[in-house]
């Protein structure tokens, strides 16, 4: 994951790629898609690093509230049980 020195995540998620991504996809729910996105095109695997950069993001947090995923072990959890 790349870091700015005030430790920002400065990868931000192209909403554009996603939607062409998405296309792709044979899950339903947009945001199972956007982690699936988020490890297939970043190559971001770790809880942590997929739960910072869905932090960062207005639209991705908004994902997170709707699931009550506030923390990383929380995103862990999820992933899981997909």
């Amino acid at each position: 994951m790349l870091w700015s020195p005030k430790g920002k995540v400065l990868v931000k998620i192209d909403w554009q790629e996603y939607k062409e991504y998405k296309k792709l996809s044979v899950r339903d729910d947009n945001f199972e898609i956007l982690l699936e996105f988020i490890k297939s095109y970043y190559h971001v695997v770790l809880p942590q690093d997929i739960y910072d950069m869905l932090h960062e993001d207005e639209t991705a947090q908004l994902m997170l509230d709707k699931r009550s995923i506030n923390d990383a072990v929380a995103l862990e959890d999820f992933l899981y049980k997909l």
